[in-house]
């Protein structure tokens, strides 16, 4: 019998029995993970808003979850989730694209001070332009601000600095920057803060070679601070709520999921532990036997991201006895939280989302005033140079809930 290239190529080869014969529940897209996660290692996390899953997923199981921006102490745990603490190693809020990770990373090291520094909001209040639903109602004063901002420079640079492991979920590749400087926006400005002009902001749709160049970066200068950081990258499987650019939302999506995927594939090729795993492909691939999206089809079941997490617990976690018995220990002794009035699943499935602040009743509701020039990305230059933008996908927990009843119970 003639034999061939694919003769004896293993089941995870074979779609039959790789993909079509796979039980509900059970499609496993990964061969090997090139490293696993010991009980010692200092996990971080920052991301689209389906990073918060993973982040949350880690603390729950007992694995060593890094955080370096606690509350203060004497904030009790319902004012510490409602000011967003605890949803990332520290409290970035979410991280859209690779530009605005890039550019956390410099702002931290005072590699970049941007220009558009603060956005005024009424006459008592400021928002954070690159954290603008990190603090409800904003700040009280620009001295506040610098203050908490200075304090959480001081928490990314220690987690940069110490983390083992970094997770980072790539969202978007959509973004509004300044004109004057380039600075990253994970919202269009005028949508949580700040005046959105045509003269200053500008949209930028980011190509692969940008992503790779963003990230390819990053990892340099974190491992500049950290030799030794090894990288999980996934792709958020969160469409987008809505896009700048001149096409179908659909289109647009496929297109920003396409090019981050293609981007994490080069990245895990090209540079030594950096590992890629596939959330996206499992729930979004359409490939799985249960279909893991809400009626909005937007909106990620509880079921999709369990099935995630089984995964990436399969292949990314060490098990063992004794490691078993020690977070079963750390499990028990975590600080209780008080009963909630929710229904307990659908409370920790709520998450901070700030895309969702592009929700359709608000596009609707700001229909009146007269709608702002938006420049197409073709016509944008220098789109190519820095590109990356994205005011348009994932969500923030008090809105995602607020503007739509049924993401309670469901991921973003």
């Amino acid at each position: 019998m003639k034999t061939h290239p694919y003769s004896k190529r293993p089941d995870y080869a074979l779609w039959r029995r790789a993909v079509a014969d796979a039980a509900p529940g059970e499609l496993d897209p990964v061969v090997e993970a090139p490293f696993r996660l010991g009980l010692r290692e200092k996990i971080a996390t920052a991301g689209s808003c389906f990073a918060q899953h993973i982040g949350r997923y880690l603390k729950s199981s007992g694995c060593n979850y890094l955080i370096t921006e606690p509350p203060h102490c004497f904030i009790g745990q319902q004012a510490a989730d409602a000011l967003n603490y605890g949803l990332y190693t520290a409290r970035y809020g979410n991280i859209y694209t690779s530009r605005q990770l890039l550019q956390l990373f410099d702002r931290a090291y005072g590699r970049f001070t941007p220009k558009e520094n603060y956005w005024p909001e009424g006459a008592a209040h400021v928002v954070d332009p690159f954290r603008p639903q990190i603090q409800p109602g904003g700040f009280n004063s620009v001295r506040e601000l610098d203050y908490d901002r200075e304090r959480h420079f001081e928490a990314v640079r220690r987690a940069f600095e110490t983390l083992d492991v970094f997770v980072f979920t790539l969202g978007l590749t959509e973004f509004w920057r300044s004109r004057e400087d380039g600075a990253a926006f994970p919202l269009c400005p005028g949508v949580a803060g700040g005046d959105y002009s045509p003269a200053r902001h500008e949209f930028v749709n980011l190509g692969v070679d940008d992503v790779v160049a963003d990230m390819t970066a990053f990892i340099a200068r974190l491992r500049a601070v950290n030799p030794g950081a090894r990288v999980i990258l996934t792709v958020s499987p969160v469409p987008l709520v809505a896009t700048a650019e001149p096409r179908h939302v659909l289109i647009s999506t496929m297109y920003s999921k396409s090019a981050l995927r293609v981007a994490c594939d080069m990245l895990s090729r090209a540079l030594g532990q950096v590992a890629y795993f596939p959330s996206y492909e499992i729930v979004a691939g359409g490939y799985a036997p249960t279909d893991y999206f809400a009626p909005d089809r937007r909106s990620v079941t509880q079921e999709g991201v369990a099935h995630v997490m089984r995964v990436f617990e399969r292949h990314f976690i060490k098990r063992n006895a004794a490691g078993e018995a020690l977070r079963g220990a750390l499990r028990a002794f975590a600080p209780a939280r008080a009963a909630s009035a929710e229904d307990p699943i659908a409370a920790a499935m709520r998450l901070m989302c700030d895309e969702e602040a592009l929700s359709l009743e608000r596009i609707e509701a700001s229909s009146d005033a007269e709608p702002a020039e938006v420049e197409p990305a073709a016509q944008n230059e220098s789109a190519k140079e820095f590109a990356a933008q994205e005011p348009l996908a994932d969500e923030t927990e008090g809105e995602a809930n607020a503007a739509s009843p049924q993401n309670h119970g469901l991921v973003d």
